[in-house]
């Protein structure tokens, strides 16, 4: 393991790896892994794309031959980090990088649906479909795993709930304390299948009718969204600060002992989203990189 963070810290250099061409059997493992791994079409947050990795590092090392040791880490931020010595001389000083150096890109959100949770019920989201846009607005609620065990272990025994979750929606994040002006600090969602295991109790009897979190639900998740007539919705992954500029305020309804992970009251203005799985069970983490993989057209797949 530790060879394999290691190996993350060192540069993107694949595609000059590529141009030169594998001298090793390792570069060759990383080329063959970069290529396979792409090919299977999953993309950014899991939605389809050509691009899955960015890179691939290969490391190896004697060992004896029964161990064989394999250590596999992925590192979600490796082109966001930057490398310097403290050699005594003063405070590290260091210059961001330029906005010039990325495109220009405006938000169009004139395809997106408003939606408001304030009056929203499971007719009207029977009708979304996987992979449609929404604008948020209205009182949302927040909680993630330790307000989700804590609701399971008191439906467990007998006990009524501090929050009356009929026909509402929540949103799995623990949101950094606010400062200033701001009315929350960086909110954002969390990964989604960690409350997988509560999805069942909790559809079945709280009311809630849709979930908003990040990347995939596991098959059991999705299935108890389909047989609830729920949806779950995905926000934007690693934008904290940006989804947090569409919270208007924030309450604290119950659990606040558990700090942030207490259960909250968000009033939102036009947070987008996406329908991830829609009430029918389609879930676009199978779909996008599917549709993707008949694109890039190495891997063999029906799409229906």
């Amino acid at each position: 393991m530790l060879m394999a963070k290691w190996a993350m810290m060192e540069p993107m250099n694949i595609h000059e790896l590529k141009a030169r061409g594998a001298k090793t059997r390792a570069e060759e493992l990383r080329l063959e892994l970069f290529e396979k791994v792409n090919a299977l079409g999953i993309g950014a947050q899991g939605l389809g794309g050509l691009s899955t990795v960015l890179d691939v590092k290969v490391v190896d090392y004697p060992t004896h031959a029964a161990s064989k040791p394999v250590a596999l880490l992925p590192n979600c931020a490796a082109t966001r980090h930057i490398h310097f010595v403290l050699d005594g001389s003063g405070a590290v000083q260091l210059d961001p990088p330029s906005l010039e150096d990325w495109p220009q890109l405006t938000l169009d959100q004139s395809s997106a649906k408003r939606v408001n949770l304030d009056t929203l019920t499971k007719a009207e989201i029977a009708a979304w479909k996987s992979g449609e846009r929404l604008l948020l607005s209205g009182k949302l609620l927040t909680g993630r795993d330790a307000a989700h065990k804590r609701m399971v272990d008191m439906m467990a025994r007998g006990e009524k709930l501090p929050v009356d979750l009929t026909n509402r929606f929540i949103y799995y994040t623990g949101p950094v304390d606010p400062v200033r002006d701001e009315a929350v600090g960086p909110a954002g969602p969390t990964t989604s299948s960690r409350m997988d295991k509560f999805v069942e109790p909790v559809l079945a009897q709280t009311g809630l009718i849709g979930m908003v979190g990040k990347s995939e639900r596991g098959p059991v998740a999705t299935q108890s969204i389909k047989k609830h007539g729920a949806v779950y919705c995905i926000a934007v992954g690693g934008a904290a600060y940006l989804v947090s500029k569409a919270i208007r305020s924030s309450k604290v309804l119950a659990f606040e002992d558990l700090g942030m992970e207490a259960i909250r009251e968000f009033v939102v203005k036009d947070m987008p989203v996406t329908v991830a799985v829609d009430s029918t069970g389609e879930a676009v983490h199978k779909t996008g990189p599917a549709q993707w993989r008949a694109r890039i057209g190495k891997i063999p797949v029906a799409v229906v």
